[in-house]
């Protein structure tokens, strides 16, 4: 092609079929995990809505745990497919308790699956995963997990706690691209699956995909997209120089210098000590402020807080330290920014304060 033609954006070589297979084995390191690893060429959420879509059928009775709106979606997913579905919704932004799930498999003894999100990114909650795993692994239930927010920024041994299903996106912790996503499935999962009444022919089916792991994972179904797996692999190649463990000891480190600076400014932080996720940190707004308002007055500043989403989440905001971003100056700058807006709407914010407690976190 002459190269007043050429565009590296659109005219990006092909993606060679044999580093599927590698992409794939590298994820399963990242989950630490030797179950199968599916890969999907878009988004994550089309990954979640696969591995519903193809338990999903009539006979099966699962659990869906709500705990922000994207959580609902699972039921639907569920019951389009003709499973009958018992939700199980935490308070409005706040985690399950565990205990509530070990009662509703007790309740609903004949439940083959259950759905949780692990970290909220939509209110900042985290989700115990580790006991909801463990009940239902005593009770032979599948565990469907959403660590498309999680994985890298929360310790996440699929294979030590028996998780069958792990639905991931690179995009969050990883710092990779949105347009690509993956999710592990143990041979529990497979046996639900493949059994009678699940959907073929579709591109939700994990049924169908399978046939790309018993073809040797060679060239993935219809047309790769080369620049999403091009830049997967530039992530991944990242996250390993770094390690899995200095990932993770980034974002606990950028949580709690968040919540310490959010505490020192007079603002208690929305989640409790242990059930807050590393991806963002939520805090309530003053009673009487608004949102948008509030983000509003901090907005020259250029910084990364959003409004919490979903029920519950009406009145918080969302600092984000996810992927890149859990570092110390993004950490520094979402606090005093807060602090800012606390000030310019006529609240005391200790600034100061606030930023000595950040610093603390990475004074050596």
């Amino acid at each position: 092609m002459p190269f007043d033609r050429w565009n590296a954006l659109n005219d990006a070589p092909v993606f060679p079929p044999e580093r599927f297979g590698l992409i794939a084995d590298r994820l399963g390191k990242v989950l630490k995990t030797r179950n199968d690893i599916l890969l999907f060429q878009t988004e994550a959420v089309v990954a979640l809505e696969a591995a519903t879509a193809s338990l999903a059928r009539p006979g099966l009775k699962a659990i869906n745990i709500v705990t922000s709106p994207f959580g609902a979606w699972f039921g639907g997913w569920l019951r389009r497919g003709g499973a009958e579905v018992v939700t199980l919704s935490a308070e409005p932004a706040r985690p399950i308790d565990a205990g509530a799930v070990t009662a509703a498999f007790e309740a609903h003894p004949e439940t083959k699956a259950v759905i949780f999100c692990h970290a909220e990114s939509a209110n900042g909650v985290l989700n115990p995963l580790e006991e909801i795993v463990a009940a239902a692994r005593t009770r032979g239930i599948v565990t469907v997990v959403d660590a498309v927010a999680s994985v890298g920024g929360h310790a996440l041994d699929v294979d030590a706690l028996g998780v069958d299903i792990a639905v991931i996106g690179p995009q969050k912790s990883l710092a990779g691209p949105a347009g690509v996503s993956a999710l592990s499935v143990s041979p529990a999962a497979w046996r639900l699956i493949t059994a009678e009444g699940g959907p073929k022919e579709s591109t939700l089916s994990l049924l169908d995909r399978k046939a790309w792991l018993d073809a040797g994972r060679g060239a993935l179904p219809g047309t790769s997209a080369a620049l999403e797996f091009f830049a997967l692999e530039a992530a991944l190649d990242r996250f390993e120089a770094e390690g899995l463990d200095a990932v993770l000891a980034r974002h606990a480190q950028a949580a709690k210098a968040a919540r310490d600076g959010l505490i020192a400014l007079g603002t208690e932080p929305w989640a409790a000590p242990g059930r807050a996720s590393h991806l963002v940190t939520t805090a309530r707004l003053p009673d009487g402020v608004d949102a948008e308002v509030f983000l509003a007055a901090a907005a020259h500043l250029d910084t990364d807080m959003s409004p919490g989403v979903g029920p519950g989440a009406e009145n918080l905001v969302r600092l984000n330290h996810t992927g890149q971003r859990a570092r110390f100056e993004a950490v520094l700058g979402n606090v005093a920014a807060y602090g800012v807006a606390l000030r310019k709407l006529g609240f005391e914010a200790d600034i100061p304060a606030a930023a000595t407690a950040v610093a603390a976190h990475y004074a050596g």
